[in-house]
C-alpha cells in the first residue's frame, strides 16, 4: 500500500514538472513571436546605428546649401536683422526673376554649358585613348612618358596659366569660348585614374576579342569601356564640378559677357557698385549650385561603385 501511494505522489510530481516545463516553454514561444517593444525598438536600433551616426554628418554638410537657400528667399532687411532668426518670414521668390534681371545670367548658363560639355567630352575621348596606350601597348619611352603625366598632377594649375595664357594671345584665341577649353582637353589624373582600372581588366578578355579579329579600336569599344563605366561616370563628374564652378582661368581669359561663364556673373553680381546685394547673390548661388546637385543624385551609385569596385565583377 505504501509503494502505491509514493508510486502515484511520484507520478504526480513528474506531471506537475512536465506541465511547468510545457508552459514555460509555450512562454518562451510566445515572447519570441511577439517581442516586447524595448526589444523590438533596440533591434531596430541595432541594425541602424550607422544612421545615427551619419545623420549628424549629412546635417552638417548640408549646412550651408540650407542656409544659402533660406537667405535666398529673405529680404534685404531680414538678412541684417538680428532678431530674424533662420527661416524666412515670408518666402520671398522675387529675389531669383530680379537676380536673373541684374546680369545676362542666361548667356552665363549657355557659355558654362558648352565650356563644361566640350571640355568634359574632350577629356574622355584623350584620357581614354592614352589609357589603353599605358595600360595595354608596349612602345618606346612609354615608363618616361607616363611619369609626364603624372608631374602634371603633381603641379599646381595656377603654375602654368601665364605660358597658358601667352600661347592663347599667340593664337589669338583671348576673349573666345576656346580658350577656356583648350588647356584642359587632356587631364593627367583622369589618364591614371582610367589606366588603373585598364590593368584590372583580364588580358584573357582582350587576346579572345583579338583572336575574333578585332582591332585595338574596337577591342576598347567592345570590352574594356563597358568595364570601367562606373570609373569614367566618376571622372566625369569630378571634372563638371571642377570646370563648371571654375573662376580664375575664365576671368583672365575673358572681358566680355558675350563669353563669361556663371561664376565670373557671380563674382561681378558680389562686386557690384552699390555693395552686394546678399539676397540676390544666394539666389544666384543657388542656380549656379543647383545642376551639379542635380547631376550627382543622377549618377551617385556610380560615382559611389567607382570606389567600392575596384575589380572586374
Amino acid at each position: 500500500m505504501t509503494d502505491i501511494v509514493r508510486n502515484t505522489l511520484a507520478a504526480s510530481t513528474a506531471t506537475a514538472a512536465s506541465t511547468a516545463t510545457t508552459a514555460t516553454t509555450a512562454a518562451n514561444t510566445v515572447a519570441a513571436i511577439v517581442p516586447s517593444p524595448f526589444s523590438v525598438v533596440l533591434r531596430w536600433m541595432s541594425r541602424r546605428w550607422q544612421h545615427f551616426i551619419l545623420a549628424p554628418l549629412v546635417l552638417l554638410w548640408l549646412s550651408p546649401m540650407i542656409w544659402i537657400v533660406l537667405t535666398s528667399l529673405k529680404t534685404k532687411v531680414e538678412v541684417f536683422d538680428p532678431d530674424a532668426g533662420i527661416l524666412p518670414a515670408v518666402l520671398n521668390f522675387a529675389n531669383y526673376p530680379a537676380t536673373l534681371a541684374v546680369a545676362p545670367f542666361g548667356m552665363y548658363l549657355v557659355n558654362s554649358i558648352l565650356v563644361t560639355g566640350s571640355i568634359l567630352i574632350a577629356q574622355l575621348v584623350t584620357i581614354t585613348l592614352a589609357a589603353y596606350a599605358f595600360a595595354r601597348l608596349e612602345f618606346p619611352l612609354k615608363r618616361f612618358l607616363f611619369t609626364l603625366f603624372l608631374l602634371q598632377v603633381m603641379f599646381p594649375i595656377y603654375a602654368i596659366f601665364l605660358t597658358n595664357f601667352v600661347t592663347l594671345r599667340e593664337l589669338g584665341l583671348i576673349n573666345t569660348l576656346p580658350a577656356m577649353i583648350v588647356p584642359f582637353v587632356a587631364s593627367g589624373y583622369g589618364t591614371f585614374m582610367l589606366r588603373q582600372a585598364f590593368r584590372q581588366v583580364p588580358s584573357e578578355l582582350s587576346d579572345a576579342a583579338r583572336l575574333d579579329g578585332c582591332g585595338h579600336l574596337a577591342i576598347l569599344w567592345h570590352v574594356y569601356l563597358p568595364l570601367v563605366q562606373p570609373t569614367l561616370v566618376a571622372f566625369g563628374i569630378i571634372s563638371v564640378v571642377t570646370h563648371w564652378n571654375d573662376y580664375m582661368w575664365p576671368l583672365l581669359v575673358t572681358n566680355s559677357d558675350s563669353v563669361r561663364t556663371l561664376p565670373i556673373g557671380l563674382g561681378l553680381l558680389a562686386k557690384s557698385d552699390s555693395g552686394a546685394d546678399w539676397t540676390r547673390l544666394m539666389a544666384g548661388t543657388t542656380l549656379v549650385v543647383s545642376p551639379l546637385l542635380l547631376v550627382f543624385v543622377i549618377f551617385q551609385r556610380r560615382f559611389i561603385d567607382s570606389f567600392m569596385h575596384t575589380g572586374v565583377k
